[in-house]
């Protein structure tokens, strides 16, 4: 089905869901690869990516050594050994299994958060991604640009304050024993960033984000719901289980 110029797959389960994500994303990342002889990804963790990670990291039909891996935020001053730091997610769930090109990590622990902003930027500009793979937070987030999202700056990289729906969402997955041990900004991939990439796949299972998924397809286009931008981009792909989308069924 299609909302706007977003058009939308249901599946039954979250497995099912995964793999035919990864299937479509190989299919563009073999053709970047057959055109420029090298492509780049920008991949999002947590928990909604992890049956997707699977999928991906088990295929076989994908030159690795040839595609370079970026994510799309990272907590501001957490070292890439915290057991919630993105960096590591991104290198467990996927860089150590299938080796790739390169993988450029976000340091949130940079001793200068504006040098870092300008070195990553540098390098998504170089690189040129062809795909961006991306969840939608229980509060409608995209990466960490919570309600109300900024829809207008062209930077790529920026400092976001993360509000209180986003930081109860890394507590209830785990990630963090309670609020007050949860960070509160991020590094974070723009809006503007993350519709760059030629194609964006937009991958969502569980019950927990059905309103955020509701919100995003039926509600209006607005900051106060960041993910609704998606409709604006015929180029996105959002991928739902039946859990996801029981609020639009």
């Amino acid at each position: 089905m299609n909302f706007d110029l977003l058009s939308v797959t249901i599946d039954a389960a979250a497995q099912e869901m995964g793999t035919r994500a990864a299937a479509d994303l190989a299919q563009v990342l073999n053709a970047e690869l057959t055109a420029r002889g090298e492509a780049a990804l920008i991949v999002a963790t947590g928990n909604s990516q992890l049956l997707f990670m699977e999928a991906l990291r088990a295929r076989g039909d994908l030159a690795w050594d040839r595609i370079s891996i970026f994510h799309m935020d990272e907590y501001l001053g957490m070292s890439d050994a915290h057991p919630a730091s993105f960096r590591r997610y991104v290198r467990e769930k996927l860089v150590d299994h299938v080796h790739p090109r390169a993988f450029y990590g976000l340091q949130g622990d940079a001793a200068d958060s504006a040098v870092e902003i300008a070195r990553y930027t540098a390098l998504l500009q170089e690189h040129r991604p062809a795909a961006v793979v991306m969840g939608i937070g229980e509060n409608g987030h995209l990466a960490f640009n919570d309600p109300p999202a900024d829809f207008e700056t062209r930077a790529l990289v920026h400092i976001v304050e993360l509000d209180h729906a986003c930081r109860m969402q890394q507590v209830g997955e785990g990630h963090f024993q309670n609020l007050d041990a949860t960070p509160t900004h991020a590094l974070s991939l723009t809006i503007h960033a993350l519709l760059q990439p030629q194609r964006l796949f937009v991958v969502v299972p569980e019950r927990r984000k059905a309103q955020a998924v509701h919100d995003a397809l039926l509600g209006p286009i607005t900051p106060a719901c960041p993910a609704s931008i998606l409709r604006t981009c015929a180029h996105a792909h959002l991928y739902l289980d039946a859990e996801a989308a029981a609020l639009i069924r």
